[in-house]
């Protein structure tokens, strides 16, 4: 455990404690995760902004998303959000939730969902969290994209 700490301690650059949850839970069978993904639309239009690297994030907004890079921080918040707060904005997206607790360390599963969704033509942009993975997908095409799922997971009637 001592050695799997100073691996975890390097690569994050902070020491490895007893906050770390252990093992990966959640689904790892790429047939399980399939079947069982159940896609659910989230209400309301997602858009994508960016803030400079230095750029503190507004107290007043609540971005279901951050991610920070070199070029600046990404937030993912609703449109109308992005709008009250004078944020621009691009990639107008509905969130679509599989909701099948699927392990971080699962193989395959997002590369099987965005590579059919490709074939339909449909962009996606795939987020993995904890429990679930989360895809946000044109508005135009957000029906279509459930389309697909659901019958990827041979559950047409959901």
């Amino acid at each position: 455990m001592r050695r799997i700490g100073r691996n975890i301690q390097r690569y994050v650059g902070c020491a490895f404690d007893s906050r770390w949850v252990g093992p990966v839970t959640g689904e790892r069978d790429l047939d399980v995760l399939l079947r069982n993904m159940k896609p659910e639309m989230v209400d309301g239009i997602f858009v994508f902004c960016t803030l400079a690297p230095s750029a503190s994030i507004p107290a007043t907004i609540s971005p279901i998303l951050t991610f920070r890079e070199r070029e600046g921080t990404t937030l993912v918040m609703l449109h109308e959000e992005a709008e009250a707060s004078g944020l621009r904005y691009a990639f107008a997206s509905r969130l679509i939730t599989l909701t099948v607790h699927s392990a971080l360390d699962a193989v395959g599963f997002l590369a099987a969902i965005t590579a059919r969704l490709a074939e339909a033509g449909i962009s996606v942009n795939a987020v993995s969290a904890f429990h679930h993975d989360h895809l946000f997908v044109p508005v135009d095409q957000a029906d279509e994209a459930m389309a697909v799922l659901k019958e990827m997971s041979g559950a047409r009637h959901l």
